[in-house]
């Protein structure tokens, strides 16, 4: 079966000015790394240190990595998975705040966040007529996609927590759960029961509380069900391979150049 749609070589895509990266298996290790990286990273700072003094750095520093992202011409590694490192931090932030400091039930904040995500995505395919991430070479559709991104971060952040916590499933439950959901949008694609769009992001949106409760699990003490590694650790751990990983990305494809549920240029 052809490619979907997508650019099949580095050379193409940095012809079309694409500012996202080749779907392929390094994409998916490293997504999934920076999102346990951040869970952890959050949950370190916010407990160390003033939480209001954190989450307001925090905002800044994603702003100025945004910023760097959205100037730049094309995909370049570093500074593309530098805004979404920063978007696990403040992401997570995001998400706790709503439950931590205004009460909000995971239940409420999930489906909340779930509306605000469907928005989004309906607003983005509305206006540029496609969801694609291989659309997005301009920076009307950069900032949908980002929107989307931090929308996405904020949704399994919240539903990580619902079924770790509310749902008593503890967060290695929560991990091998989504560990299984994260397969089923990759399976209906091959069997043609999902379109590459949707797909995608059904995927994507997974790997956030995947990651997080991994990182859960690892990091918090035993009395929460966790290995009690420490959440700072586990934020080092995590940022260390993922910037071997984002090197080794930087320096040529590591992973097949076919893409892993690679979205088509117009949505499904």
């Amino acid at each position: 079966m052809p490619a979907l749609g997508s650019p099949a070589t580095p050379l193409a895509r940095d012809a079309l000015g694409t500012k996202v990266p080749q779907i392929t298996v390094l994409f998916w290790t490293i997504k999934v790394l920076t999102t346990g990286m951040g869970e952890a990273a959050s949950d370190h700072l916010v407990g160390t240190f003033e939480p209001v003094l954190v989450v307001l750095v925090t905002a800044v520093l994603f702003g100025a990595a945004l910023l760097v992202q959205l100037r730049a011409p094309r995909y370049v590694p570093w500074k593309y998975w530098l805004v979404v490192a920063m978007v696990g931090i403040f992401g997570t932030m995001v998400a706790d705040v709503a439950h931590v400091v205004a009460g909000v039930p995971y239940l409420l904040s999930s489906v909340a966040f779930a509306a605000a995500l469907a928005a989004l995505l309906l607003s983005w395919r509305r206006v540029e007529g496609t969801i694609s991430i291989h659309s997005i070479t301009s920076p009307r559709p950069e900032l949908f996609y980002w929107a989307t991104v931090v929308a996405t971060f904020a949704l399994g952040t919240a539903v990580g927590d619902l079924t770790a916590q509310t749902l008593s499933l503890g967060y290695l439950g929560s991990a091998v759960l989504f560990g299984i959901v994260i397969a089923l949008p990759a399976l209906a694609f091959r069997a043609r029961l999902l379109g590459a769009v949707a797909a995608f992001w059904a995927s994507y949106i997974v790997t956030r509380p995947l990651g997080a409760s991994l990182a859960d699990w690892l990091g918090v003490d035993a009395t929460r069900g966790g290995l009690a590694l420490g959440t700072g650790a586990v934020a080092l751990v995590a940022a260390g391979i993922t910037l071997a990983l984002v090197v080794l990305a930087s320096r040529g494809p590591a992973a097949p150049r076919r893409p892993i549920v690679a979205p088509a240029r117009a949505a499904e």
